[in-house]
């Protein structure tokens, strides 16, 4: 059965993607880079900043040492809460309050899963009053792998189960919603089902990958995806039964 929702955080919760593109394009200018708007898309969405940066500058033919990846991803990070001060209204998505409200009340566990920053989500999150419903964050800054690697959401499992050790909590059991291809390809190898927002993509894009596709969370029917996963579960117990025989 459901007890878990994993949400991306770039393009789930907060609309940003734009701004995220306009800083690695200011970035690459200070390095004395040129930047190409459509490696955003084939390098850098749904992916860490650390992967980003380290594509970008190697396809440049920069090698990047350790310590001037970090100064990068700090700088970049920087600039993005200096962004973020300027702005009253935060972009973000419309709908998740309410959707959170029903999550709580059928008491599913929910944590935040992505490449951001741990700075800027913890930022985001607080100003939107979103923190205090996830007791659990992954960030990108947390983990040396980036989506599509499936480490985050099953370092999620393992936090939520440390947080609630009676949850007893498995991949199989968590509803992921993601945007992006990568963060699709993530929660999938982590063996878990997936709601494709198509807030980055077209919604046919998303269909194609995704367990279930909406466009905005309004359209996300909390109790149709649990009686889903409840029927699922019933079917597998089913199958895993042993069969037995009685004699004539």
């Amino acid at each position: 059965m459901l007890k878990a929702i994993l949400f991306d955080f770039n393009g789930v919760i907060i609309n940003d993607e734009p701004l995220h593109d306009r800083l690695l394009d200011k970035i690459l200018v200070e390095e004395n880079l040129r930047y190409n708007p459509d490696e955003y898309w084939e390098c850098c969405l749904g992916r860490s900043d650390r992967a980003c940066l380290t594509d970008l500058f190697g396809r440049r033919g920069r090698m990047l040492s350790e310590k001037q990846l970090n100064d990068l991803i700090e700088r970049k990070s920087k600039y993005y809460q200096e962004q973020l001060a300027t702005i009253d209204n935060l972009p973000i998505y419309p709908g998740i309050d309410d959707f959170i409200f029903q999550a709580r009340a059928a008491q599913l566990k929910l944590a935040v899963v992505s490449g951001a920053v741990r700075a800027e989500i913890d930022l985001v999150l607080k100003r939107a009053n979103l923190a205090q419903h996830f007791p659990v964050i992954v960030a990108g800054d947390e983990i040396p792998t980036s989506k599509p690697e499936p480490d985050g959401y099953l370092l999620a499992v393992d936090r939520l189960n440390a947080h609630d050790p009676t949850l007893a909590l498995t991949p199989a059991e968590c509803l992921v919603i993601e945007d992006t291809f990568a963060g699709v390809q993530a929660a999938k190898r982590a063996g878990m089902q997936v709601v494709g927002m198509a807030h980055t993509y077209p919604f046919h894009m998303m269909q194609r990958i995704s367990n279930w596709t909406v466009d905005y969370f309004t359209d996300l029917e909390l109790d149709r995806i649990q009686q889903q996963f409840q029927a699922t579960s019933v079917v597998n117990s089913e199958a895993a039964a042993p069969i037995t025989t009685t004699s004539p």
